[in-house]
């Protein structure tokens, strides 16, 4: 006859997995996920922002869940608010510290 394992100690691998699991890939993500979305909602016109697609422009126009996108003189395109992947510097900053 063997003896009676307890089930805690048969469960604790799993428990120490998931333990694993969240704080090296769940905590992580999540928190990039709010930094990201903390962004998204301070974006504001003259913003020069790069695109997951790589396009490079500033903010002319905001709606509830578009961007109006200036990539060259003249030239606008609406994106969607999550394709934008970073902030790089404020166009109106540019402009003054070349007119100086």
């Amino acid at each position: 006859m063997q003896p009676q394992v307890n089930p805690l100690v048969q469960f604790f691998p799993w428990i120490l997995i998931f333990a694993i699991f969240y704080f090296l890939l769940i905590r992580p993500q999540q928190k990039k996920a709010k930094e990201h979305q903390e962004m998204l909602n301070n974006l504001k016109k003259g913003d020069k922002v790069l695109t997951s697609g790589g396009v490079y422009g500033v903010i002319v126009g905001i709606k509830p869940a578009v961007f109006e996108l200036e990539v060259a003189e003249d030239v606008r395109i609406q994106l969607a608010k999550s394709a934008v992947s970073q902030v790089l510097k404020p166009a109106l900053e540019v402009e003054t510290k070349e007119q100086k």
